[in-house]
């Protein structure tokens, strides 16, 4: 075979390739094999029977069925669907007249490629079987020329996973204390190694096979042998119950590495008080400290006992209006202590509190309020103009409804609201632009806030910055776990104006987002008394936690992820200088998993 037929078949198999195959991130190519490590393992001789079985049936090798195997283990360590290899080829096949009689070897590695995607089992295993059939034709070509023929500009390597597939028998295995003379030649030692840095050995026996793994201690090679008889495993089962299905729905993960991920790390269950309200929370906080101070806005404060009253009376003109259980009410006011007071009374109507931004658009905000289906606005005097009246909708203005709130009791009107019942529904951008409403019920909150007292402390939840818009999920944090907890919400209109704010020194927790902050910390207007950072929403920079640490004040940042659908914060990173970026573990009574483009866990030490 020519050289330029060699080219042309390698330019057709791999000229749309353009990133290498790297399990595990191992890009080291040119490796001396220190640092690696073997370990062994025998396929158990009832799937090795089914799976010659398989491969006799369908009219291919056994080595085309590992070779499948073998591309699963890599595309789930490396988050590919389309991986390359190289694979081993003893280079006699093809060697012309008498090249079985010459001493010495004659191997030569040779690229596979093989797409996992939605590809049928069966499909994929005979495509397989045709790639190896027609690689044989080159099997002599130069792999320098195959990797040129690529679209993997060096000095990246192609790959980085060999698969060695070999016959030998049992009669070759040395026997431990056995003369190991033959032919007048006597074995002294033999050791395998490779400049790859992740090799998979079998051993076709003629009946059982074996699998040997040499990879870097740090991924385990006997995890790597484990992760192959699994793949070979689902990939027999697949063969025999269900060939058209697809090969990317092959489990590669061990049983008790998928107990581990699946399980074990999600293991968060945590007592919490699952039967109450977020209300009831603040109302009992309120009854253990009535002259704590609640809120705090331009000078102006309420204790417990008397945002809770304010609250009560709010809460009962709003039950004579209709509010309660599921009924959404509409917040359309400026940021301060009314705001608390008023989403704190449609809670405890029974009712759901829909946010409304007055710095939004009046078009998005008419939007809001229809597709709620709100049927009351709370709002003020000064912002009415800004909104247009909405059919349906009864709009209440603080300063007009004031006399008669007045006159209303100051205890609970107990408004039939149960932990199912709608607390929130705050408006995203949705994906297509459109904005989408995310319903919470109260307790997917409670959950949320019960995980928080058990991470804040009373001295950072004693002054809790509040400058968020009520609009993003960020502020049900903001409000809800002070409150909840005996602590002090400060409210603010901008985070970025805090420097002037006369309510800044009492802040020592602040919640808010990156480049937020990275402006407060540019500008130096990070309150000196502020102990604790949450941030949230952006990926967070390492250079940007460890400046916040470098002024001394600061003490813990935390590094939180979730979306607005799983109650504001479902995973959670004490971030620490000099520390890795990472969103952490989940929070309290929350799952998260790391998934592949199958859905299937994505094993770990894998990106």
């Amino acid at each position: 075979v020519s050289r330029a037929e060699h080219e042309a078949y390698f330019r057709e198999l791999l000229g749309d390739v353009d990133e290498p195959t790297a399990p595990f991130g191992l890009m080291d190519a040119w490796g001396d094999g220190s640092g690696i490590v073997e370990a062994r393992q025998a396929v158990d001789a009832a799937l090795a029977a089914r799976l010659r079985e398989s491969a006799r049936r369908l009219g291919v090798s056994a080595a085309s069925v590992f070779h499948v195997a073998w591309a699963q283990v890599l595309a789930r360590a490396s988050g590919r669907g389309d991986v390359v290899f190289g694979t081993l080829l003893f280079g006699r096949m093809q060697g012309g007249e008498g090249s079985d009689r010459v001493i010495g070897p004659l191997i030569n590695t040779l690229p596979v490629r093989l797409r996992v995607g939605c590809q049928g089992v069966e499909p994929a295993v005979r495509a397989t079987h045709a790639q190896l059939a027609e690689l044989l034709r080159h099997e002599h070509a130069s792999l320098a020329v195959a990797q040129r023929c690529s679209g993997v500009e060096a000095p990246a390597p192609l790959f980085t996973a060999l698969l060695n597939y070999r016959h030998s028998t049992a009669a070759e295995a040395p026997t431990p204390g056995a003369d190991r003379r033959r032919g007048g030649m006597r074995r002294v030692s033999g050791e395998e190694r490779t400049n790859y840095p992740v090799t998979l050995s079998v051993d076709d026996r003629g009946e059982a096979f074996g699998l040997k793994a040499q990879v870097p201690a740090s991924v385990g090679p006997e995890r790597v042998c484990a992760m192959v008889h699994r793949a070979l495993e689902g990939l027999v089962e697949a063969l025999e119950r269900a060939p058209e299905s697809a090969v990317s729905g092959v489990a590669v993960l061990p049983e008790a590495e998928r107990v581990q991920v699946v399980e074990e790390w999600n293991a968060t269950g945590a007592a919490y008080p699952a039967e109450s309200c977020i209300h009831e929370l603040f109302e009992a906080q309120a009854e253990r400290t009535p002259d704590a101070v609640a809120v705090v806005c331009e000078g102006r404060s309420l204790s417990y006992a008397e945002l809770d009253a304010r609250a009560n009376r709010l809460a009962h003109h709003l039950r004579r209006l209709g509010v309660g259980p599921e009924v959404r009410a509409g917040i359309f006011l400026e940021r301060g202590v009314e705001m608390v007071v008023s989403i704190l009374a449609v809670l405890k109507a029974g009712g759901a509190y829909v946010p409304l931004d007055p710095g939004y658009p009046a078009e998005r905000l008419a939007f809001t309020l229809e597709d709620s289906g709100a049927t009351v606005l709370l709002t003020q005097q000064g912002l009415r103009t800004i909104l247009p009246a909405a059919p349906g909708v009864r709009v209440v203005s603080l300063e007009d409804a004031a006399p008669r709130v007045a006159r209303e009791r100051s205890t609970s009107p107990g408004g039939g609201a149960t932990p199912r019942s709608l607390a929130y529904l705050i408006y995203t951008s949705g994906s297509t632009g459109v904005p989408k409403g995310v319903a919470i019920e109260h307790g997917s909150t409670v959950a949320l806030l019960s995980w928080a007292a058990g991470v804040y402390s009373a001295e950072e939840l004693s002054g809790v910055l509040a400058s968020t818009s009520i609009c993003f999920d960020l502020s049900v944090f903001e409000l809800f776990l002070p409150l909840s907890r005996g602590g002090c919400v400060i409210v603010v209109e901008n985070a970025l104006a805090l420097a002037g704010c006369a309510d800044a020194s009492r802040v020592r927790l602040v919640n808010t987002v990156p480049s937020a902050i990275a402006a407060l910390l540019a500008d130096g207007a990070i309150p000196p008394g502020v102990r604790t950072v949450n941030l949230a929403g952006e990926p967070l920079r390492a250079e940007l936690a460890d400046a916040l640490y470098a002024g001394g004040g600061i003490e813990r940042v935390y590094d939180l992820y979730g979306p607005s659908e799983d109650t504001t914060y479902s995973t959670c990173a004490l971030r620490l200088p000099g520390g890795p970026a990472t969103i952490g573990r989940p929070v309290s009574n929350t799952r998260a998993y790391v998934l592949d483009g199958a859905l299937g866990p994505v094993p770990p030490g894998v990106a």
